[in-house]
């Protein structure tokens, strides 16, 4: 899904994203899904999460986390879900390696580095997506 011309909410540091929020920000249906992605984030995979305000970016950010290391980084926008995960040039290939959409594949292998980290950005709006993000934490979690 393209959505660049969407905008990213939760803007407000006065304003939490409880789960009263997330819903009127996303909609009952997309909050379902994000509902089950923090179910399956938690339960399957033992992993906590955090939301913040960040000053820089002057929004809320969920940093989704094992033990001190970051899988992932979760932004609520008009209509979907962002998640973006970070990769280092070691461990790039492994992600064209897993079992996940061919065009995640390729908008990763066109996605340029920053600094010494290249992102894997995934929008999702629908239950079915969640799978490709299992894949992709399953990778993250076990690299060292």
């Amino acid at each position: 899904m393209s959505n660049k011309n969407q905008s990213m909410l939760l803007r407000d540091a006065e304003i939490e994203p409880t789960g009263k929020v997330l819903e009127n920000a996303l909609g009952k249906e997309i909050f379902d899904v994000y509902q089950e992605l923090i179910r399956t984030i938690t339960e399957e995979f033992g992993l906590t999460y955090e939301w913040r305000f960040y000053k820089d970016g002057k929004a809320w950010l969920c940093k989704v986390v094992n033990k001190k290391k970051t899988i992932f980084w979760l932004s609520i926008w008009d209509r979907y879900i962002k998640t973006s995960f970070f990769f280092t040039e070691k461990t790039r290939p492994g992600v064209f390696d897993l079992d996940i959409n061919n065009k995640i594949k390729s908008n990763f292998e066109q996605a340029e580095f920053t600094g010494k980290l290249i992102a894997l950005i995934l929008d999702f709006d629908k239950k079915e997506q969640l799978k490709d993000l299992q894949e992709i934490v399953k990778y993250k979690k076990a690299l060292k």
